[in-house]
């Protein structure tokens, strides 16, 4: 009967160690997932601008500057 007994509580406990295990992965996964939106919601305003310097001049260079220029003084701002 105690060998069952000890069996019960090492299955409950093992699969407690998998749940914690699952339950830290989904957090950090959660955690990049909220990074990355917004991080796309700051780089919004960027590439809108880019664009339109891109379209009224055509020169990728100045739309990669303007993107970069803005881009940074969005990030400097969230700070």
């Amino acid at each position: 009967m105690d060998t069952m007994c000890i069996g019960i509580i090492l299955a409950v406990l093992g699969s407690f160690e998998l749940d914690i295990v699952a339950l830290i992965g989904l957090v950090i996964l959660g955690l990049i997932i909220i990074m990355l939106i917004r991080l796309l919601l700051i780089l919004i305003p960027a590439g809108l601008v880019a664009f339109a310097v891109w379209y009224f001049t055509g020169n990728l260079l100045w739309a990669g500057i303007a993107f970069l220029v803005i881009a940074a003084l969005s990030v400097l701002r969230k700070l």
